[in-house]
Formats: structure tokens, C-alpha cells, sequence
């Protein structure tokens, strides 16, 4: 059984592509840390920075032991865990040093507050000229809305996704039952900083940047539905009239539900033999990809009708053969079982040394050249601590003083 499957790999099993990038993170919650999960994921030796209290999400359970919920524990993988108090001046110029010997810090409070931390960009380029500084937080500081809290639910509801909800089914507004502007903005996160850092490394000048919330869900709902409005004047409504269509959902059959996406003109015309009704070819609504995204309500409101008429297997059965794509409506705990992710070692097993044995889905990816790994355990608050000031080259007798204030402490099991 390989490292990654259980048991605590080493620290340096499978370097990564991004081996040799050091991150500051000062993030918490979900965007920040989803961001620099991905990245550590990929090599990068990602610091990450708590308050004494620790990250909000250690709270969240279910949890085995206090501080180390299961939302933390994915986050947070392949990381290293300092305690700095960044409300004192020593803590405070802790951190400078240690974005010294770093590519980059992550921030994911608002600017002002950073400003007031003395954290702000002047005082990190000072330190280290090559220093990418980004920020993650909820809307642009060129706009009005510059400031102002921003989580999960309220990105949903101002980028107009829990509406579109409400305009598909002509019901009530809902939110996506997942973090999706958190986990959406964390990966344009990764890949502005990785960017960035890219440049810094060319042209030997960091710089300052910003991935807001608001604009980044914005940037992928227009994308999606400006529709007509693309056009000026408008060409009609907005929306992307095939993703609002009330029958775009997984089919009702005779015992259950299946996923399926007739999409294309052969798919159209093996569906249409496979029924019996090879004559619908030559229906208007039906005979061309622009006629069906046309009538795209009706479409489906036809398919919804017919998959009544067969049990789950029997479609499944009959979709392979016609070489459709279809699946079976999976929950949870079926895509945990799937044979395929199951077969490709995606669905990980790892001995955490006090939470247990765990799950936690594997980093994303293959590299044949420079492998990913699930190199360390999420750790517990400041347990790497002293292991990063010592790095850093700061004497014992500083390090103790740290200790002595509460500016840091010593989370080592």
C-alpha cells in the first residue's frame, strides 16, 4: 500500500510541479484556503498563518477532536500551521521575516484592515521586492461596493445564480447547495498568483493583486447568460436558454432518474431509432442543433415524457448501445463508492495521527514528471510553529520572548 493510500506519507514524497514555491497564507474560511489547498496540492510549501483562536472552519464538524473539523481538515492538507498574533508588533514583524524566503503572500481580509495590521503592500515589498501580494476578498477596491463583507450565500445571490435557480424551475430563489463562489474564486485565485509569481521570477519585481468575489462569480454567470444582452441593442432576453429549460434536470423514469444529455444530430438520430420514432428527424423542433436550442423548453418536455415509459436499467442499457451519454443520478455516497474513481485511487484513505483514518478526495491531476502527493496531514494549530521561526533564522531567545507574549505558540502534539 502506497503512502498516499494510508499511513502519513513523508514530507518530501512527490515534489510537485510547484516545488520550490513558498506561500504566505493569511486566508481563512474556505476561498483562501481552497486556493492554497490546490497549490499545495501541486508542491508548494504553503505556511499557513492563524490567530491564536485558529481558523473559523476547525469549528465546523463533524469532528473527532476539538479544532479539527472535517471542512479543515481537506482545506488545509499539505500545509504548515504558525500561530502569529498579527495584533502584536512582534507577531506582526514575525511575519514580514517570514515573507522574506517567500514567492508570495494570501490575503483574505479587506485591504484597510491589512493597512491597519501594517501588512499592507509597501510594508511586505520593502522586505522582499519580489514579493507577490494578492488579495481575495469580496468586490473591487475601484468600486463602490470596495469594503463591504462578502461570503458565500451573498456572491450567489448578487451574480444572480440562486435566481436563475428560481427562473428554471419558476420557483423560489435558492443558493447551490455547495461553497461554489468560494471554491470557484479560490481556483481563479491559484491560477492569478501561480501567474504572477511567474512573472516575478522573469522580471525580478513582484506586485500587487486582487481576485474579488463579486466579480469573479460575475465573470463566470455573464459568461454563461448575458444571452441577447451580449448584443447591443439587445438581441433578446438574457439567459442561456438551454441551461433554464424546466425539464433540464435529471429524467424521471419508471423507478428512478437517470442523467442524460442528447446533445448532438447523431445523438438525436440514434435516440429517435432506439424509441421507435425514426421519423421525428424530420420534426422542425427537432432537425437541426440551432432548431432544438430554438425549442429547447419543448425538447425536453418531449424526452421528459418518454423516459417514463422505461425503467433505469432498461435506458442505461439502451443509451450504451446507442452510444448517447447517460448516467444513473448518483448521491454522495454513490460517487464515494464509484468504481471508476475508485480504480483511479481519487477516493484517498490516510492515517491522520489523531484524527484517525480519514477520506479526502486526491490532488487533481497526473504528472508523470513531477508527481502530487498528500505530503503532510492538516495540522494542528501552530504545530509547525517553532519548525518555521527556526527556519526563518530566528534565534531561540526571540523565539522564547514570542512564546512568553502569546504572540505565538507551540501546537506540536
Amino acid at each position: 500500500m502506497s503512502p498516499d493510500e494510508a499511513g502519513q506519507p513523508p514530507a518530501t514524497a512527490g515534489a510537485g510541479p510547484l516545488s520550490g514555491i513558498r506561500i504566505l497564507d493569511l486566508t481563512a474560511v474556505v476561498m483562501g484556503p481552497y486556493a492554497t489547498q490546490v497549490l499545495a496540492d501541486l508542491g508548494a510549501d504553503v505556511i499557513k498563518v492563524e490567530s491564536p483562536a485558529g481558523d473559523n472552519m476547525r469549528a465546523v464538524g463533524p469532528m473527532r477532536n476539538p479544532g479539527m473539523g472535517h471542512l479543515y481538515l481537506h482545506l488545509n492538507r499539505n500545509k504548515r500551521s504558525i500561530v502569529l498574533d498579527l495584533k502584536q508588533p512582534a507577531a506582526r514583524d514575525a511575519c514580514l521575516r517570514l515573507a522574506e524566503d517567500c514567492d508570495a503572500v494570501l490575503y483574505n481580509i479587506r485591504p484597510q484592515a491589512m493597512a491597519r495590521l501594517g501588512l499592507d503592500y509597501a510594508a511586505f515589498a520593502a522586505r522582499q521586492p519580489r514579493l507577490v501580494y494578492a488579495g481575495a476578498y469580496g468586490y473591487a477596491e475601484n468600486g463602490p461596493y470596495a469594503g463591504r463583507p462578502a461570503y458565500d450565500d451573498l456572491i450567489q445571490g448578487q451574480t444572480g445564480i440562486a435566481d436563475l435557480f428560481g427562473r428554471q424551475s419558476e420557483g423560489e430563489p435558492r443558493y447551490a447547495p455547495l461553497t461554489l463562489a468560494d471554491r470557484a474564486v479560490g481556483l481563479h485565485m491559484a491560477v492569478a498568483l501561480v501567474s504572477a509569481v511567474l512573472h516575478a521570477r522573469q522580471t525580478g519585481r513582484g506586485q500587487s493583486l486582487e481576485i474579488p468575489m463579486f466579480e469573479g462569480m460575475a465573470h463566470m454567470v455573464l459568461g454563461d447568460h448575458l444571452g441577447g444582452w451580449t448584443f447591443d441593442p439587445p438581441l433578446g432576453e438574457t439567459g442561456y436558454a438551454r441551461l433554464l429549460a424546466p425539464h433540464r434536470k435529471p429524467y424521471a423514469t419508471r423507478d428512478g432518474h437517470v442523467c442524460l444529455l442528447i446533445y448532438n444530430d447523431k445523438h438525436w438520430r440514434n435516440f429517435f431509432e432506439a424509441i421507435g420514432q425514426p421519423a421525428m428527424t424530420q420534426d422542425p423542433r427537432f432537425a437541426t442543433h440551432t432548431a432544438r436550442a430554438a425549442h429547447i423548453g419543448e425538447v425536453y418536455a418531449y424526452v421528459a415524457q418518454v423516459m417514463l415509459t422505461r425503467d433505469t436499467a432498461q435506458w442505461l442499457t439502451l443509451f450504451a448501445a446507442a452510444d448517447i451519454p447517460a448516467s444513473r443520478l448518483y448521491g454522495i455516497e454513490d460517487l464515494v463508492a464509484d468504481p471508476h474513481l475508485q480504480a483511479t485511487g481519487f477516493v484517498r484513505q490516510v492515517d491522520h495521527p489523531t484524527e484517525g483514518r480519514l477520506r479526502t478526495p486526491a490532488p487533481l491531476g497526473r504528472f508523470d514528471g513531477t508527481p502530487t502527493a498528500l505530503r503532510r496531514h492538516a495540522p494542528h494549530l501552530g504545530e509547525h510553529s517553532l519548525e518555521i521561526l527556526r527556519e526563518a533564522g530566528f534565534a531561540e531567545s526571540a523565539i522564547q520572548a514570542l512564546l512568553a507574549a502569546q504572540a505565538t505558540h507551540d501546537g506540536r502534539l
